[in-house]
């Protein structure tokens, strides 16, 4: 049994050497003290699957007739009762989990191969069990070397953003880091809009998109407004590209007939084309489009539209929203023709972190902040001072779906990779 033994000041220290010399796949065998401090026995995962895979062999070879399920293997029972020692009563009683599973893969009369398969199937899941009990002593770990910053990523996990983003970014707070330096830092990553690049006085043409329900036509209506007390009625136009939902045309026509601007209709590329031609002398022509999920096929051919007729986008993003569902809105509209974004409904949102942490892992540049349907007072110019204080606001009551101190290790192990972010500004 090619089986590794590693000693060293303690388990922290011991795990690290496995990880080195075996890999993040590596299998603890045992671990028990010795005088020089610990000591671990492990193999790679490799070799523990060849081995498995030799030592059924030799169990069919000898015992063809048997007609009880074998038990586990003594390799796999050693690591079952001595990887409990490594931390917490939760990791012996998942392994124990683990290891009732293990004696019931042996069926003698499936063929090998299948056995094979049920048993390497078994050491994974012991193996996965192994590594998040590990992850969670570990983050148990840092809670008592740095409470600090186990407490400051609990705060940010709270109030939105993501566990790989907030690994990521206390990874380089420095010893005397604390949330203000958090807050600097989130404050460099998100990019907001300059003067040459908002719509507004820049002119052009622009489509603003998104999901069903984010706020689209309003938020047309009130960039219109701003454009129409800064250049004249004469100087704006809007079109709109939603023929499917009732009512929509004419929602906009009493937007427009409000601020006095013209509004028109289109419905393919070749319309918009002909459209755009004759607005060729207004400063800013703002385009709202249909309400469909992000996932609805009609999205790509509106951005194919857009495209072809050389009609950059606004993205919205609904800040109520959660973010695995924001990930996959700017998975779906994201492309070439999106020059930056504009969050949505914050005065509905209780946290803002998930929204900006898909602003900054997407590297999204933010032009303006919608807060309620008035127009156009809703609509404001972004102040990353404001939205930073309003995200890390802690709210008195006790949110149920907060993580709890007890609860925090467990929830971390479970976290996946961390993102890149502008490091430059995290140093």
């Amino acid at each position: 049994m090619n089986a590794r033994k590693f000693i060293a000041v303690n388990s922290r220290e011991a795990l690290k050497l496995v990880r080195a010399e075996l890999g993040e796949d590596a299998v603890i065998l045992s671990n028990r003290k010795v005088s020089e401090g610990v000591e671990i026995v492990a193999m790679g995962s490799v070799e523990l699957s060849r081995l498995s895979e030799t030592r059924l062999r030799e169990d069919k070879a000898c015992e063809p007739k048997v007609t009880a399920a074998k038990p586990a293997s003594t390799l796999h029972q050693k690591a079952l009762d001595q990887a409990s020692t490594l931390g917490a009563k939760v990791l012996d009683a998942n392994l124990q989990r683990a290891a009732a599973t293990v004696e019931k893969v042996a069926v003698p009369s499936a063929p090998v191969a299948d056995q094979t398969t049920g048993i390497l199937s078994e050491i994974k899941i012991m193996h996965t069990m192994l590594q998040e009990q590990m992850a969670c002593m570990a983050w148990s770990d840092m809670q008592q070397r740095d409470p600090k910053r186990s407490t400051l990523m609990r705060d940010m996990i709270n109030v939105g953003f993501s566990p790989a983003l907030s690994r990521q970014l206390l990874d380089k707070m420095p010893a005397k880091g604390d949330q203000a330096w958090v807050r600097r830092i989130l404050g460099h990553n998100i990019r907001v809009a300059t003067a040459q690049e908002d719509v507004v006085p820049r002119g052009g043409v622009y489509a603003l998109v998104g999901a069903t329900g984010v706020g689209k036509t309003t938020t047309t209506a009130t960039l219109a407004a701003r454009a129409v007390v800064r250049y004249g009625a004469d100087k704006v136009a809007l079109i709109t590209t939603d023929s499917y939902r009732i009512g929509a045309h004419e929602q906009l026509k009493i937007y427009g007939k409000i601020l006095g601007v013209s509004v028109h209709a289109v419905r393919d590329t070749e319309d918009l084309k002909l459209t755009l031609s004759g607005l060729k002398h207004k400063h800013l022509v703002l385009i709202d489009t249909m309400g469909v999920g992000q996932r609805d096929s009609r999205v790509a051919g509106q951005a194919e539209m857009f495209d072809a007729a050389g009609v950059k986008r606004l993205l919205l993003l609904n800040a109520t929203s959660a973010g695995s569902t924001l990930d996959d809105v700017v998975r779906m509209y994201h492309g070439a023709g999106v020059v930056g974004c504009i969050p949505t409904k914050l005065d509905e949102a209780v946290t803002l972190g998930t929204v900006l942490d898909v602003v900054i892992r997407h590297k999204l540049s933010l032009h303006y902040i919608a807060s309620g349907q008035r127009v156009p007072e809703d609509l404001h110019e972004v102040n990353l001072e404001y939205l930073l204080h309003r995200t890390f606001k802690v709210s008195a009551a006790p949110a149920a779906f907060a993580v709890q101190e007890l609860e925090f290790p467990a929830f971390m192990a479970g976290s996946g990779a961390a993102p890149m972010m502008r490091a430059e500004h995290a140093l």
